[in-house]
């Protein structure tokens, strides 16, 4: 089975390349960033040592030192001309960046031919460490949640079982049992993203606040709340400062995004309310009392879950397409989604009913002429073929 075939396609050809880099694969847990390590390792001939750092917690750098001299050991021995080392979970390390650096410099200077990869499902910390002391040293790879084309290429699941399931490769099994997919999606993922990769990582003095916002944010996504009101929702409220940030956060884990308000204006965009986008839609699904045969049969619900995944879908393109995404809003008329790319502009609305109202599309036609507006679901392109899409071909 063929997981992510073209990042496996884009990391063997580094990875064989004469010239040296430090390979970053960057993503959020569950997306397959070890399963296409583990692939690569299947494909080229080349000696390895792999090792993790999820249960290092607390570690120094030292440890990475102590892994490194396990690598240049396992090179003198193998006879061969050049050696992997893969760290996986690379952030759990305290001052990672610099013993990578160290490490890697001395190498270099060597001429021992150790070629890296480093795993990481915490992006805040990964860049900072990246920007901070490899400058120059490293490509990266960004991966994220599986698309509906790469889960039908591998798993044969239907466009309605992927909006309610959504992209995570490793709960297909257990669909058929969905109180345990959903018992799964919270503890093995949701409650392991937030405890191991940003509350230990990271400064937190509301962590319940940080939980309850995330809650929050997936039975409003796709909607639009001010953070006053979300507060007003919120047993252990902060400020509106500490929402955004945790906000943020949730965001870099691959969570839940607050999409900014599209204007020219930029001080007007980071001023705007969020409008709360998961990037998967199961974690809608798995917070919700309703089962996916009950929720596909109430039109108002479900179209709400592919408007979401819809949301999804143009966020995860964003990571690697480099597009902006946003909405707009006017008094009471709004275009779902705002889309960015290369200067050019296109506003997506996403309608399950048959009859809409198009004084939206007209408003925001006049004020900002976009390239285009385009009408997915009832009545315009169909939200099945619109998920198998790469966004940026609606900009053309």
């Amino acid at each position: 089975m063929n997981y992510k075939r073209q990042h496996l396609h884009v990391l063997k050809t580094r990875i064989n390349e004469p010239r040296k880099r430090i390979q970053v694969i960057l993503g959020p847990r569950q997306v397959g960033k070890t399963t296409i390590v583990n692939q690569l390792l299947t494909e080229i001939n080349i000696p390895f040592h792999f090792i993790s750092a999820d249960n290092q917690s607390g570690s120094n750098s030292i440890w990475v030192e102590q892994q490194w001299e396990v690598a240049r050991i396992k090179l003198k021995t193998s006879g061969s001309s050049q050696f992997l080392l893969i760290f996986d979970e690379i952030q759990k390390i305290d001052d990672w960046s610099n013993a990578v650096k160290l490490n890697w410099d001395k190498d270099t200077n060597e001429n021992v031919n150790i070629k890296v990869i480093l795993l990481g499902s915490s992006t805040l910390l990964i860049q900072k460490g990246l920007s901070e002391s490899l400058a120059g040293r490293f490509e990266l790879l960004k991966m994220y949640h599986w698309s509906l084309t790469e889960m039908q290429s591998a798993f044969g699941i239907s466009e309605e079982q992927y909006v309610w399931f959504g992209g995570y490769p490793g709960s297909v099994d257990l669909i058929k049992d969905e109180m345990r997919w959903k018992d799964y999606i919270r503890h093995s993922l949701i409650e392991t993203t937030i405890s191991k990769d940003i509350l230990l990582q990271t400064r937190i003095d509301k962590p319940s606040l940080l939980k309850n916002l995330f809650e929050i944010g997936c039975s409003y996504s796709g909607q639009i709340l001010s953070y006053t009101k979300i507060l007003g929702q919120l047993q252990d409220a902060g400020n509106t400062t500490t929402l955004s940030h945790y906000l943020h956060l949730l965001s870099n884990a691959g969570l839940l995004a607050g999409i900014e308000k599209y204007s020219p204006d930029i001080v007007r965009q980071r001023a705007s309310s969020p409008k709360f986008q998961v990037y998967n839609s199961a974690l809608i699904s798995s917070l919700s009392s309703l089962t996916f045969e009950e929720v596909i049969l109430k039109p108002e619900k479900w179209g709400r879950v592919v408007e979401s995944a819809v949301g999804a879908h143009l966020l995860n393109y964003s990571i690697t397409e480099g597009y902006d995404i946003f909405y707009w809003r006017q008094n009471n008329h709004e275009i779902d989604f705002v889309l960015k790319y290369h200067e050019k502009v296109v506003g997506i609305e996403v309608k399950s009913k048959s009859t809409t109202s198009i004084k939206g599309a007209e408003i925001f036609k006049n004020q900002f002429h976009p390239q285009k507006i385009l009408l997915v679901g009832s009545s315009g392109l169909d939200w099945k073929e619109f998920l198998k899409m790469n966004p940026t071909a609606i900009v053309d």
